[in-house]
């Protein structure tokens, strides 16, 4: 009791709130912008936690994810040009409704949909987090690189789509995590004679080049190819006349409860498998809610239901995919796997022991959570102008802002100019990455897993080598390795039928 009241007494703090609410801000503009991202905005701000509190640095963070998701649907109504990918589903009914007049209705439900999301699955991790923890401390080196090797193949096919590109993704990060020194034999490794390199590669740099500066080649390729122009949609923004095309009656939104229930509790499924991913989450969530419709022939003509199916699915994502970053250390998506770049450099390593050596900290980031759902439902109703205005926002604008924000993120997170350089060259693989259509969730997971994965790989190793029959008295690993089999198998199955 006493270490929860600690941390609610953390996460109530004036400071803490207030960056909280700008991260929400922060994520509901940067999301409503097509080309841009919250895990791009996150790999940006991770730098700029620095002087915070954990409490405060980690509540900025989830504050901006919890915008993002919001932040999407709000172009994908007005504009049908979805600012992220899991808001795709959405523009099925908002555009149609915002061609109606009805956009501000549209952005309401979106916006009530995702705090119902966010809210259950932000509770849904409260719960069961703690509980797998415990269990989770009793494994030992094979059952976790066990778990990590299940992991890494869940992420390298359901993330990428494809087996052979996700598992090189994946490989790929694997190998990158290995520069350094070795932690057996102390011995510097694929270093390059560079002495900058021997604690290894920054995560936040390489993050920043990955997911930023690369995105940035790609819209100012665009805009070199004259691909994008400057919104003309202007019309869409304009409120109606009728109040009643303004507003979500409750009626309305009662009829959408059962859909609301049922998607938030399939995305909150979704976001706690690695790898999955919102968008995943969203179409499902999307396809089912039609088929139990009682009015099906309304999707995708501006049915408030097939919203709220959609934002619902896709912002349960956020709190589940902290269950197995909290629990087992595992990233659920590329935001959470950011986030531990910000534990991190806050001296936390995010897994079961976190429970038992930060739990202020970890009811303190519960708190914050449930005050960022408080504000996103505050800061979406009264910025929707806002919002759809600046989204239309001149591209040759944003680009130079966002490069300046890449080269100060990118020095200020090791206070180094080798920093900048790692995030340049991180950023032209990014590029090539995006051109190649490879994933880079699995690059990063895989990364932030190699020590992990290396670690509990020699011990298992050591322990079973001399000794194989001792493997049998672990059931855990061999029961995740069987279904690591089966999982791999099922999926060259299926590849071998789609190309026949």
């Amino acid at each position: 009791m006493d270490t929860l009241l600690s941390g609610m007494q953390l996460a109530l703090d004036f400071g803490v709130i207030f960056y909280i609410c700008f991260g929400v801000f922060v994520g509901v503009l940067i999301g409503a912008i097509p080309g841009l991202s919250a895990p791009m905005a996150i790999a940006l701000a991770v730098p700029l936690t620095y002087h915070l509190s954990p409490v405060a640095a980690i509540g900025f963070l989830i504050g901006i994810n919890k915008g993002g998701f919001f932040g999407g649907s709000i172009s994908s109504v007005l504009l049908n040009a979805p600012g992220t990918p899991e808001a795709a589903a959405t523009a099925q009914d908002g555009y149609p409704l915002s061609q109606k007049g009805k956009g501000v209705k549209a952005i309401k439900m979106a916006l009530y949909a995702s705090t119902f999301g966010d809210i259950f699955s932000t509770i849904l991790l409260i719960i069961v987090a703690q509980p797998i923890a415990s269990l989770a401390l009793g494994m030992g080196a094979s059952e976790i690189c066990s778990i990590i090797v299940l992991a890494l193949v869940t992420i390298a096919v359901l993330e990428a789509g494809n087996l052979i590109k996700g598992i090189l993704a994946a490989a790929f990060g694997l190998l990158l995590s290995c520069v350094g020194m070795d932690p057996v034999i102390a011995e510097p490794r694929l270093t390059f004679n560079l002495y900058q390199l021997e604690a290894g590669i920054a995560l936040v740099p390489m993050c920043i080049g990955l997911l930023a500066l690369s995105e940035l080649f790609i819209q100012c390729e665009s805009l070199w190819k004259h691909e994008d122009g400057e919104c003309t949609d202007i019309a869409a923004l304009t409120v109606s006349k009728n109040k009643e095309d303004n507003r979500v009656s409750f009626k309305e939104f009662c009829s959408t409860i059962k859909t609301l229930f049922r998607s938030s509790l399939i995305g909150s499924g979704i976001g706690a498998l690695p790898g999955l991913g919102a968008a995943i989450a969203s179409f499902l969530s999307y396809g089912i809610a039609k088929k139990r419709s009682k009015k099906p022939e309304e999707f995708g003509n501006g049915s408030l239901e097939g919203i709220a199916a959609s934002e619902s699915a896709n912002n349960a994502v956020i709190g589940s995919a902290l269950i197995p970053l909290f629990t087992l250390g595992i990233p659920g998506n590329m935001a959470s796997a950011l986030l531990i770049g910000a534990f991190v450099m806050h001296g936390v390593t995010p897994g079961p022991l976190m429970f038992e050596q930060h739990g202020d900290l970890v009811y303190g980031v519960y708190t914050s959570m449930i005050i960022g759902c408080i504000a996103l439902i505050i800061i979406g109703m009264q910025g929707i102008l806002l919002f759809g205005k600046l989204l239309c926002a001149p591209k040759n604008i944003l680009m130079p802002i966002i490069l300046f924000i890449c080269l100060m993120g990118a020095y200020m997170s090791e206070n180094n100019v080798f920093s900048v350089y790692i995030m340049i060259v991180f950023g032209i693989i990014g590029y090539i990455i995006k051109k190649m259509n490879f994933s880079f969730v699995c690059l990063v997971v895989g990364f932030i897993l190699g020590p992990a994965f290396e670690m509990s790989f020699q011990q298992t190793f050591i322990t079973f080598f001399y000794s194989p029959e001792l493997l049998l008295e672990r059931p855990v690993t061999l029961i995740v390795l069987g279904i690591t089999v089966l999982f791999v198998g099922s999926q060259l199955i299926l590849q071998r039928k789609r190309q026949c």
